[in-house]
């Protein structure tokens, strides 16, 4: 762990929500001991919900790197990353998280993530937000195409 990488999330976040760029959280990912990616909070000016810090950061790490994988790098953020964020961590293949705040301090300010914490384990009938399988057969299809295709990248 490296306090100058969290104090340097933290100060993206200050930065960043006192420009209005939206709310107050920044990260940071870290590669052999170098920054190769950070991000903030954009939602309200990109008019975007996914452009959380952690999000942000690892688009620009990739894009700085030219790869979709961030094996071997750590991220920093200001505060517990949210289920979207922490997914996309996972996917980022990113081998250690570092936090500030908790998702009870950002719940405390009205960012409460707890309610997805919830819905993830629900079973699909039971969410908030109906989900309803269509046109199976069809989308089989592709993955079956996917599956054979010899030219694939794996990720």
């Amino acid at each position: 762990m490296n306090k100058e990488f969290m104090l340097r999330a933290i100060e993206l976040s200050r930065n960043n929500m006192r420009a209005g760029a939206g709310g107050p959280f920044g990260a940071v990912i870290v590669k052999d001991g170098k920054i190769i990616g950070e991000g903030w909070n954009k939602v309200t000016s990109s008019n975007d919900p996914t452009a959380h810090a952690e999000v942000s950061a690892i688009r620009d790490a990739c894009s700085k790197i030219s790869n979709f994988e961030l094996a071997g790098a750590e991220i920093y953020t200001s505060c517990e990353p949210c289920p979207m964020c922490l997914s996309a961590i996972y996917w980022a293949r990113i081998e250690k998280i570092y936090y500030g705040n908790t998702r009870k301090d950002a719940a405390e300010i009205n960012f409460d993530d707890d309610f997805l914490y919830q819905e993830i384990p629900k079973d699909l009938k039971d969410r908030k937000v109906p989900m309803v399988q269509c046109a199976h057969t069809e989308a089989l299809e592709v993955f079956k195409e996917w599956d054979s295709k010899t030219d694939k990248v794996p990720y």
